[in-house]
């Protein structure tokens, strides 16, 4: 079975966005699937949209990405495991080559990425650097994870001990076990973290993030990830749109 986690906070005006590429993608698979939406802390409509999606919800309080994660990991019944991110689209090809992959000996891995509309120009530069380090190396986007569950088990899941970046370390521990590799065509995720806060906001929070060790094991200095929702008037709908006019 593959099981798609989708770890989930106040993430009623994307999830239903979400949830149906997902579906779509899931069931262009020969084999049998789920699809397990944590909801983690949510005060608005985030449970009962994924419920009306028909996924599985499992209802936490952590406001902790990796743990998040490693709570949908517990729940699924899969030996597959596939993390989206609630903001993000997947491609049915994209799915299905994240399979094969698997199938083919790969550990784990992730896929190429892009953003549902346009970057602030503050925001380019180091969105592209990070991107072309991800590929250079071989490393997971948090927003497409995915591994056997024997890898998972083996590295003990995502590391709690980060509030971000869990992924990163994820990908390196992944590549102590076996092959990491990261498929096309991309996955689509929201960039309406860049478009809804500032270049100096962004500045502070890329030099917290700098110091990995220190400053990504407590949620004070994250509020990329941790601090409130904003409205984001740039990315109504168009993410799915996106995967639908690239035909990929």
């Amino acid at each position: 079975m593959v099981s798609i986690v989708v770890p989930a906070h106040n993430e009623a005006q994307v999830l239903a966005g979400t949830l149906e590429a997902l579906q779509r993608a899931a069931a262009s698979l020969d084999r049998p699937w789920e699809i397990v939406v944590v909801d983690d802390a949510s005060t608005d409509a985030t449970a009962r949209i994924a419920g009306d999606a028909v996924a599985r919800v499992v209802s936490v309080n952590l406001r902790h990405i990796a743990a998040v994660r490693n709570a949908g990991a517990r729940a699924a019944h899969g030996d597959t495991l596939v993390f989206v991110d609630a903001d993000t689209v997947v491609p049915p090809e994209t799915l299905a080559a994240a399979v094969r992959a698997l199938e083919a000996g790969a550990a784990g891995g992730g896929a190429h990425v892009a953003f549902d509309g346009p970057l602030p120009w503050y925001a380019r530069p180091g969105t592209a650097a990070t991107l072309g380090f991800l590929r250079l190396f071989t490393l997971a986007a948090g927003c497409f994870v995915f591994c056997t569950r024997r890898t998972f088990e083996a590295v003990g899941g995502f590391d709690e001990r980060l509030f971000a970046a869990e992924e990163i370390a994820f990908s390196v521990a992944v590549k102590r076990v076996g092959r990491m590799v990261l498929v096309r065509p991309a996955v689509v995720t929201s960039a309406r973290k860049f478009r809804t806060h500032s270049a100096r906001e962004l500045t502070r929070m890329t030099m917290a993030a700098l110091h990995l060790g220190r400053r990504m094991r407590s949620r004070e200095h994250l509020h990329l990830w941790y601090g409130d929702r904003r409205h984001d008037p740039g990315g109504d709908g168009s993410a799915e749109e996106t995967v639908v006019r690239r035909g990929r």
